[in-house]
């Protein structure tokens, strides 16, 4: 039977509360309610939901950046030691190089690529499991941060950059308006774009995809170099929201990149991508992090609050997936 397109939206309409994305969205709405009431109203004023959306742009974007690595079945261990490299290399070009922002911020953004596309590259020439060679390259990456400032500070560089870290638009912080402009063009990369497509068709069934002309290959350099530039996008906010940068940037970002795609439902074998999820999971893991501020929790516990939860997703999807397998 041939649906019109009226009928396909009057379908998706009604199965829209069976997605991963709505329930996701019922519990971040529930649990943003619960922890405004459980501060007394604290989260609801001005300061402190500007300075929640502030914070919530690096996990947004660094979430994505795992996310597309996911699509084509990769992992990329290296983001968050790549994003602290970026957000050094653009300090030190402003402070020690003396260059302006518009010439370090892109730099920033070109060092993510182009270390992005290295780590497709060691995939593709070694046939290594991307988990491996970027466990690796995050070493390599975390001794040159190291090595680009050493344990000291970068601060006091580009005004301007500072203080478009610290503006609002309408209310909303510019950082987190970025982000989610970032999400709105990945979404569309892979939802309107033939190279999106083909990302997504390799990850699904490589054997199919090689059976279609589709390079496996060049989808796993075109899904790290993505990666690796949105890594640069997540230092870009992060160098421009803190107002200083050190070595321990990007040591804490791991573990979000991994649970913002997975609790929004992406699979761990490639074929698929929640841009909607993702966003909604890092929205999650910001409340969480809140709540650990506001009850002094202690952080290890936050630690396997959400590593529980990544695991709970996991096996969640493993169940899903042998299901429709059944079905079929």
């Amino acid at each position: 039977m041939t649906l019109s397109a009226t009928d396909r939206v009057t379908r998706r309409g009604r199965h829209l509360w069976r997605t991963p994305e709505f329930t996701l969205g019922v519990i971040v709405a529930t649990g943003f309610l619960a922890l405004a009431f459980a501060t007394g109203g604290n989260l609801l004023s001005a300061g402190t939901l500007e300075a929640f959306f502030r914070f919530l742009a690096v996990p947004i974007v660094i979430g994505l950046s795992q996310m597309v690595v996911l699509a084509v079945g990769q992992m990329n261990l290296s983001v968050g030691a790549l994003t602290g490299f970026c957000a050094m290399a653009a300090a030190w070009l402003m402070i020690e190089a003396g260059f302006p922002a518009p010439v370090a911020v892109p730099a920033a953004l070109l060092l993510g690529l182009v270390a992005g596309l290295i780590n497709g590259a060691l995939v593709v020439l070694t046939r290594i499991n991307g988990f491996i060679v970027t466990l690796a390259t995050m070493t390599i990456i975390q001794g040159l941060r190291y090595g680009v400032n050493g344990p000291d500070t970068y601060q006091g560089y580009s005004e301007g950059l500072r203080a478009f870290g610290r503006a609002s638009i309408l209310g909303l912080p510019a950082v987190f308006l970025v982000a989610i402009a970032v999400a709105v063009a990945v979404a569309l990369f892979f939802s309107r774009t033939v190279t999106g497509r083909q990302l997504l068709a390799s990850g699904g069934s490589p054997f199919a995809a090689r059976l279609s002309g589709i390079s496996n290959d060049r989808s796993v350099i075109i899904a790290h170099g993505l990666s690796g530039l949105l890594a640069g996008v997540a230092a870009v906010i992060t160098v421009s929201a803190s107002g200083s940068v050190n070595a321990t940037i990007g040591d804490d970002l791991l573990l979000p990149s991994f649970a913002a795609p997975i609790i929004g439902g992406v699979a761990l074998t490639g074929g698929m991508v929640s841009v909607a999820g993702t966003v909604l999971a890092a929205f999650l893991v910001r409340l969480v992090d809140v709540m650990q501020a506001q009850f002094g929790i202690n952080p290890r516990w936050v630690d396997l609050i959400i590593g529980a939860v990544v695991l709970g997703a996991v096996l969640l999807g493993t169940i899903r997936q042998r299901v429709r397998e059944r079905s079929t």
